[in-house]
């Protein structure tokens, strides 16, 4: 991404802060996976919205109007001995060069300086509890600079929740950054189109799940999340993660897994037969859940509201189960009481973006939020079934979700992820090819 686009972002957060005020906005620390190593490092959302900068012990410091420069990263030095070990640092001329900063000092400075920056602002705008060792520190910062009121310097008296002003920016994507959610999507719906060709009975979940990651990452990718890899039964378990069980002959596998490219998510999940071909009664079921998720594609357009498309999904869910026998009674009835909520216990979508879950509010005024151009979200209707009793055998252990990723665009909507296949004819055909294929 170019300079001018991060600098875009900070000038609009920026003017939205005001004057008399300082942003404060911290990397995401590292974290010990065990002993002495660590998970694989990814940078905090809004500082890289905001930066670019993928290194861990940073801070970012926006000053509107000062004249000195209003962009200023903390970062690490260079230091040769540690790059040898651990990898190229920016230090203080790349970040001014590279990442556009105005001002940069070394991160073992900031106690230094950060106080004398705080002096005289009114409001900090940050974002109190994400990172509760650094709130600590920046409560010390501003009570040192109380310390000096006698000197005739001002503390701020005002902390402002910095999300409030940048979950609202994220919401609504750029160009770029469509641009990198068309291409995660791309990469996810390729992993699922590679994991249903190699899909057979007597595989285990976690070697399905290895031909995702090998696709993600031989494009450029990553996971955005641990994926889940469902055969039989545990496509019932929601978060289901162990990816550890053997899949047998007649079962659905269910696969929600997403790529994740240049800091943008994609979230997909398909389901089908571990053997290549829907049961009758796996058919059905499977029809009702992609009705349900035509239903709300078609809801998901600008004007309407927030919550149109998972009442749309409701509505065909609920149908669906009473063809099925699984409820009786009026649909109107059924959906008032919420009977639906036995089989069909999630919502219908979340914002996508940075993070998987992403930033965004899904009411304004406690009212649902109207669809906008630029918004980008999940639409993901499901059905699951186990093994209780009076739950016809042929319906036992069948967890169903059907899930894409939908653009909210001028006039309608476009389906990002729309190249992974998931009508019962496509997703058949493309089992019985093989990865050469």
């Amino acid at each position: 991404m170019s300079k001018k686009e991060h600098s875009r972002r900070q000038r609009q957060l920026m003017r939205e802060m005001g004057s008399g005020s300082i942003a404060v906005i911290p990397a995401a620390p590292e974290v010990i996976r065990n002993g002495d190593v660590y998970f694989p490092y990814r940078q905090d959302s809004d500082f890289f919205y905001l930066s670019g900068f993928t290194e861990p012990e940073a801070v970012i410091v926006l000053v509107p109007e000062r004249q000195q420069g209003e962009y200023i990263l903390f970062c690490r030095e260079k230091d040769q001995e540690k790059e040898t070990w651990h990898g190229k640092r920016a230090g203080q001329t790349e970040a001014v060069e590279e990442y556009g900063a105005d001002d940069s000092f070394p991160i073992s400075d900031i106690n230094d300086i950060l106080p004398g920056l705080l002096e005289n602002k009114e409001k900090v705008f940050y974002t109190m509890g994400r990172y509760p060792d650094f709130d600590k520190h920046m409560l010390e910062w501003v009570n040192r600079v109380k310390q000096n009121a006698r000197s005739g310097v001002r503390a701020p008296t005002e902390f402002v929740a910095l999300e409030y002003l940048l979950n609202e920016m994220r919401l609504f994507k750029t160009s770029y950054e469509q641009r990198q959610m068309h291409k995660a999507a791309r990469i996810a719906a390729a992993a699922h189109r590679r994991a249903m060709r190699v899909c057979k009975p007597g595989m285990n979940e976690y070697q399905v799940e290895a031909e995702l990651l090998y696709e993600f990452h031989r494009n450029g990718g990553q996971q955005a999340y641990p994926s889940i890899v469902g055969g039989g039964a545990n496509g019932c378990i929601l978060h289901y993660t162990d990816n550890n069980s053997v899949l047998r002959d007649g079962d659905l596998i269910l696969i929600d897994a997403g790529a994740e490219y240049r800091g943008y998510a994609s979230d997909l999940t398909r389901t089908y037969p571990v053997n290549g071909e829907f049961s009758s009664a796996q058919r059905d079921l499977y029809e009702i859940v992609l009705a349900a998720q035509h239903a709300a594609i078609e809801e998901a357009i600008p004007g309407n509201h927030w919550n149109d498309p998972h009442e749309a999904a409701v509505k065909e869910i609920t149908r669906g189960l009473i063809s099925v026998g699984l409820l009786k009674g009026s649909r109107a009835n059924l959906i008032k009481d919420a009977a639906y909520k036995k089989y069909y216990m999630h919502r219908t979508g979340h914002w996508l973006g940075s993070d998987v879950h992403d930033v965004g509010d899904y009411k304004v005024h406690n009212e649902w939020r109207v669809l906008e151009p630029g918004m980008a979200m999940t639409i993901e209707p499901g059905i699951y079934i186990t093994a209780d009793k009076g739950i016809p055998k042929e319906l036992h252990n069948i967890g169903i979700r059907i899930e894409d990723d939908v653009l909210i665009t001028r006039d309608a909507n476009e389906v990002l992820t729309e190249d992974a296949p998931k009508t019962v004819a496509a997703i058949e055909a493309e089992m019985r090819l093989n990865l050469d294929d």
